[in-house]
């Protein structure tokens, strides 16, 4: 048991044990940025608190101030990006008629993209639509932003929650760094830690060689220092604890598995549900899609009906989340999507 636990304020970029952790989580332990030394962390307000670090410390450094996000994308990035004074433009990524991920309109947009501008990634499971990009697509996609010069900025929020392996849901980050490419990477721990209210994330910044970073260490201390000062000091701890581990880590590893099965298992269950049911339409999206969250397609008006008539609520674009499903309510919540969908 630590003796030395007290009160006092971190340093303004954090619990170093955590970051180089939290870096090391993302980028693999075998990382030839890591032993290159060409990585920094901070610690941040979440993956919230990370992004808004990450965007200003882009537009204060670059003069970057357009970025583009996936249509559609996490309601709060257009909120934050706007308010961190950027434009905020998109690139398709959902085929809304198919249910599946826009891989040649994706695509084509990037390769629209005026050089030296930032993208936005969802690393994987992505919010709203859980759909991700295999590896092969991960490639295209990092074949057009090198050939166009375009900026990675990453946002991984559910690490090991998308597939269940930590390595996996890392995969499209890692190559882009492998590949030589420059970029900030958003981590969020409320979700794989279970540390929602301890507001615990850490930003990685990759750079291609070592001399800047003592520099990009200045630019980002009065970011932090203007916005919180320091960070909260009792997720990091935990977190730090659990990585620097071995036996800590190796049980957190096979929660976030067990966790990862049970969404596996509940979105397996929702589609027989729904298919014996005969529900209209194909419902194989939903086992297609990997994460916290199903875009299952309802329109808003069949949203209203499961809120008003069977209290099952979810987002009016139709995103169920997956974690509020259970063995005992996944029939009923079955049967009335299927009411629903005939009814309108």
């Amino acid at each position: 048991m630590a003796t030395d636990l007290h009160h006092e304020y971190l340093s303004q970029l954090g619990d170093q044990s955590f970051t180089r952790a939290a870096t090391k989580l993302l980028l693999g332990a075998d990382s030839p940025a890591i032993a290159e030394k060409r990585t920094m962390g901070v610690q941040t307000l979440s993956g919230t608190g990370a992004l808004k670090i990450g965007a200003d410390f882009l537009r204060e450094s670059l003069g970057v101030d357009t970025i583009y996000i996936s249509d559609p994308s996490y309601l709060n990035h257009k909120l934050l990006f706007s308010r961190a004074g950027y434009n905020v433009q998109y690139y398709r990524y959902y085929d809304n008629a198919r249910r599946q991920l826009d891989i040649d309109g994706l695509l084509a947009d990037l390769g629209q993209v005026p050089p030296k501008s930032v993208v936005l990634l969802h690393a994987c499971a992505h919010n709203p639509t859980g759909m991700d990009p295999t590896d092969s697509q991960w490639a295209l996609i990092a074949d057009v932003m090198a050939e166009r010069r375009l900026f990675p900025y990453f946002d991984c929020a559910y690490q090991g929650f998308a597939s269940g392996d930590t390595d996996t849901d890392a995969r499209a980050v890692r190559m882009f760094a492998n590949r030589g490419f420059e970029l900030i990477c958003a981590q969020s721990f409320a979700k794989n830690f279970g540390l929602y209210n301890e507001r615990i994330g850490n930003l990685t910044i990759v750079l291609s060689h070592t001399r800047p970073i003592d520099n990009i260490y200045s630019l980002l201390l009065p970011i932090v220092r203007g916005q919180y000062s320091s960070p909260p000091a009792h997720g990091s701890r935990i977190v730090a604890a659990i990585l620097n581990d071995k036996q800590l880590y190796t049980e957190w590893e096979g929660c976030v598995k067990i966790m990862a099965s049970r969404m596996r298992q509940m979105r397996e269950q929702l589609r027989q549900h729904l298919e014996a049911l005969e529900t209209p339409g194909d419902w194989s999206h939903i086992t297609r899609q990997i994460g916290m969250f199903s875009y299952t397609g309802l329109t808003e008006r069949q949203v209203t009906h499961l809120r008003d008539s069977y209290h099952i609520y979810m987002l009016s674009d139709g995103r169920l989340s997956l974690c509020g499903l259970n063995t005992k309510n996944v029939k009923y919540v079955a049967k009335a999507i299927s009411e629903a969908v005939f009814k309108f």
